[in-house]
């Protein structure tokens, strides 16, 4: 950011909505409101504030007498941007716009906001411009409801203001057809490099979590790699991998470092992002981290799993726990979330930042690895020959028996290595 930019002043509000059945404590959503805004470079944030609400006012979000109480507190601090932490409509939207005389974003706004401005390779800067004009469409739509003002002189004219709608949303869908071709480029090469690596018999381990759990210092550590690693919500936007042994005589592995998850995150990006979370699909082992020091660690878990079942991960899968930043517990916690995470088979406290708990976490990962390989027998025509020599490069023959009709093999791999031989 330049040093001469004075920095946007900022206010935070999280509405509790109490007709929200599936709402979370306020107080930590609070909390996690301003890590986003923090995230935003530029940003300032002054204020933040729980608003309690019975229900949500369809023009104005909130009641009369609480617009006309924010207001106060805004102009007294001489706010520019208020985020609103939470769904906001179109309508919505510009009504507080004029009321209070700021700019207003919404969570999903302001996390497109952040991964805009966090993207750095081709396809991450490409997938999130693809989400913001899917964002920015549909508000377009219900946004222009003023147009029905202006009426169409012909006959023909399909409605009111609807030639300005139209040619609006025509000129959006034009960029996204444009953006999603260049994406598939992208794609394309994406799948040509997994072919890559399908011929190095390493086994593929994706860490994934909450954003903020440690993924990326996991992963700098296992590698040795500078990924950036922050106290930060979304410090790692593209995907990393990297080719590592795993200690004591583990198998080598090819360790990928995806984007953090979030509760709530908005259904644009998940669409936009499912290329690069294909990583995951593919993996033959997910390591799931987890900030076991959070107050909300369980729900973000649950958060993580929805979004892991949305982008169909299947529990035929292996995946192990990371109970993560157990360096930040008490000593009392501590001993008692080592001595849970001890009683269940997959599970492993540690800290990624001192490297406590980490032999047992490599040794379990090896585990899983070895545990997920079964041995299968084959018979191979000698005309399939192409067939013997993939076997051959993926290292899994573990006998071969040559007959009048060809081959008969012993081999031991992992169900990802089953399926790639079955589709050759």
């Amino acid at each position: 950011m330049d040093k001469d930019r004075v920095a946007t002043r900022t206010w935070v509000l999280h509405p509790d909505l109490k007709t929200d059945k599936e709402r979370r404590e306020a107080s930590y959503a609070l909390d996690e409101a301003v890590s986003l805004a923090h995230a935003l470079p530029g940003l300032e944030v002054v204020g933040a504030q729980v608003v309690p609400l019975s229900r949500a006012h369809p023009g104005h979000l909130f009641g009369t007498g609480k617009i006309d109480e924010i207001k106060a507190q805004l102009a007294a601090e001489e706010v520019h941007l208020v985020l609103v932490d939470g769904p906001v409509t179109p309508v919505q939207q510009r009504n507080l716009e004029k009321a209070w005389n700021v700019k207003l974003l919404d969570r999903t706004g302001l996390i497109l906001e952040i991964f805009s401005d966090r993207a750095r390779t081709r396809e991450g800067v490409l997938q999130v411009e693809m989400a913001a004009l899917k964002y920015q469409r549909t508000r377009l739509v219900r946004a222009w409801t003023h147009l029905e003002r202006q009426r169409g002189g012909l006959g023909f004219v399909g409605g009111p203001g609807e030639t300005q709608i139209e040619a609006d949303r025509r000129a959006i869908d034009e960029q996204i057809v444009r953006i999603r071709r260049q994406l598939e480029k992208v794609v394309k090469t994406r799948k040509l490099h997994r072919a890559a690596r399908a011929k190095v018999p390493y086994p593929v381990v994706a860490l994934v979590g909450y954003t903020n759990a440690g993924k990326s210092t996991l992963f700098n550590r296992l590698t040795g790699a500078e990924v950036m690693a922050k106290d930060m919500l979304f410090a790692t936007l593209d995907p990393t991998m990297r080719a590592v042994r795993l200690p004591g005589g583990g198998p080598e592995v090819i360790l990928s470092d995806t984007v953090g998850f979030i509760s709530d995150l908005p259904t644009e990006l998940v669409a936009s992002f499912r290329a690069t979370l294909e990583e995951v699909l593919e993996a033959d082992l997910i390591v799931h981290v987890r900030d076991i020091s959070h107050p909300e660690s369980d729900e973000q878990a649950g958060d993580v799993r929805d979004i892991l079942a949305s982008l169909g991960v299947k529990g035929a899968t292996p995946l192990i726990e990371v109970w993560n930043k157990i360096d930040q517990l008490p000593p009392a916690e501590k001993e008692a979330e080592m001595v849970r995470a001890a009683r269940r088979p997959d599970t492993c406290a540690m800290s990624a930042i001192t490297g406590e708990g980490m032999e047992a976490f490599l040794q379990m990962a090896a585990r899983a690895l070895e545990a997920e390989r079964h041995v299968t027998h084959l018979h191979l025509p000698y005309e399939d020959s192409r067939k013997r020599a993939w076997l051959h490069q993926q290292g899994v023959i573990e006998s071969e028996t040559q007959t009048d009709e060809g081959f008969d093999l012993s081999v031991r791999w992992t169900a990802r290595q089953e399926k790639e031989f079955r589709e050759m």
